[in-house]
């Protein structure tokens, strides 16, 4: 039987990265006879085994042209307006990016999250976002054009801070719903109760101790 990807060709597993097919098999399932991709991926030292049938609703693809990777690169230092200030909402939009997988969805998430962090600091689930998405631009690239991981990486760090550039975003961003501001009410709040627990004990140890003056003045008396 006829499939769109090859033994021994690369493909990109959304989320998971650069991968080689390494093998098109049958294998029986629930009585049934299903042709299966044996993909290793590198980058994670892995391999998947997905049907070949749900290779496209998974987002599977061959690896970008050449121009394409170019222009994926272009991309990351375009001006672009910024989107939500919702860390939670900025953070599912991105996410709904990397499913889609495409190599310039990618490098949106890059510039995005980049250009962020410029601002103020990203919260953790952010961050991991943006190292994944990073390294998988990296790879995808690197394979496109024929460069290193490293090349790639100097590269794209040049694109989204090049010397002398003033800063990509139109305007200020309002932030007003960030992960890190959410833990530091937490831990004021925290402190706040703890500092009246402090001070009831500060009291009730004020109080044991005039007692203890008392009896000392009741033992002076004798």
């Amino acid at each position: 039987m006829a499939t769109k990807f090859k033994v021994d060709q690369k493909v990109v597993y959304p989320s998971q990265g650069v991968g080689i097919v390494k093998d098109v098999f049958e294998k029986s399932f629930k009585d049934k006879s299903v042709l299966y991709y044996k993909i290793y991926i590198e980058a994670s030292d892995m391999v998947v085994m997905v049907p070949v049938d749900n290779a496209e609703n998974l987002g599977i693809r061959q690896i970008v042209s050449a121009k394409e990777a170019q222009e994926a690169l272009n991309l990351l230092s375009d001006d672009f307006e910024p989107i939500t200030s919702d860390w939670k909402l900025r953070y599912q939009m991105n996410l709904d990016l990397l499913k889609k997988g495409t190599v310039k969805d990618i490098a949106t998430i890059v510039r995005c999250l980049y250009n962020r962090s410029k601002v103020k600091e990203l919260p953790i689930l952010e961050r991991k976002l943006y190292d994944s998405a990073k390294k998988l631009l990296e790879d995808e690239i690197a394979f496109a054009l024929g460069k290193t991981a490293k090349e790639i990486e100097a590269e794209i760090h040049t694109k989204l801070e090049p010397p002398g550039a003033a800063p990509k975003i139109k305007h200020t961003m309002i932030l007003d719903d960030d992960e890190d501001d959410d833990l530091m009410d937490d831990l004021s709040e925290g402190n706040g109760r703890r500092n009246s627990e402090d001070s009831e004990d500060s009291d009730d140890a004020s109080d044991e101790m005039d007692s203890d003056d008392d009896f000392d003045d009741e033992d002076d008396s004798f």
